[in-house]
C-alpha cells in the first residue's frame, strides 16, 4: 500500500477534545488508531480495554479518581467487552447527568437486531458495524471523523472554542 496518501488529501479534524476508544481486541485498537491517523483525526485518543476500566475512567473511580481529564468529545465503544459489556457501559454513560451529552458511537462487529435496538433504546448516537476490509474501515472512520468533528457541533468542543477565543 502506498503510504504517501495517508493524510495528504484529508482535512485534519478537531484539534481539541479527546476520543475515548473502548475496545478489548488489540488488533482492532491498532486498526482504529491507524484509520484515525490516516484520516487526519488528530485528537488525543484514550484507550480502555474493558468496560469496567472505561467506567472507572469516565466516573473518576479507582485508579482514575485523581484524573483531571475533561470528558471526551466522542466515545467509540465496542459491544462485546470483558467485565462490563458495551451496552451496560452505554447505559451508565447515558444515565449520568454530566456524561449523557457525550456522543457515543457503537463500533462493533455485531449486526444482531437485538443489539442494534437495545443500543438505540439506551441512547447510542450511532451504531456502526465494523467493515472487515481495511480500505472500507478507513473510509468508515473518515466518514465518522467528517461527521463528528467536521459537521456537527459538539457541546464540549463549543465550550473549548469559546474558552480559547476569550
Amino acid at each position: 500500500m502506498n503510504q504517501s496518501h495517508d493524510t495528504d488529501n484529508r482535512q485534519a479534524y478537531a484539534p481539541t477534545g479527546s476520543i475515548l476508544l473502548v475496545e478489548d481486541n488489540l488488533d482492532d485498537v491498532e486498526l482504529t488508531l491507524r484509520a484515525l491517523k490516516r484520516n487526519g483525526i488528530n485528537n488525543r485518543i484514550v484507550t480502555m480495554r474493558d468496560g469496567a476500566q472505561a467506567l472507572d475512567y469516565l466516573l473518576r473511580r479507582g485508579q482514575y479518581e485523581h484524573n483531571n481529564d475533561a470528558a471526551p468529545a466522542l466515545i467509540l465503544l465496542d459491544l462485546k467487552l470483558p467485565k462490563v459489556d458495551g451496552l451496560e457501559v452505554l447505559e451508565h454513560i447515558k444515565s449520568d447527568p454530566q456524561l449523557k451529552i457525550v456522543p457515543v458511537v457503537m463500533l462493533t462487529s455485531s449486526r444482531q437486531e437485538r443489539d442494534v435496538t437495545r443500543a438505540y433504546t439506551l441512547g447510542v448516537n450511532s451504531y456502526i458495524c465494523k467493515p472487515t476490509d481495511f480500505t472500507d474501515f478507513i473510509e468508515t472512520v473518515n466518514n465518522l471523523g467528517k461527521y463528528w468533528f467536521g459537521t456537527v457541533d459538539l457541546p464540549q468542543l463549543l465550550e473549548l472554542r469559546r474558552e480559547q477565543s476569550n
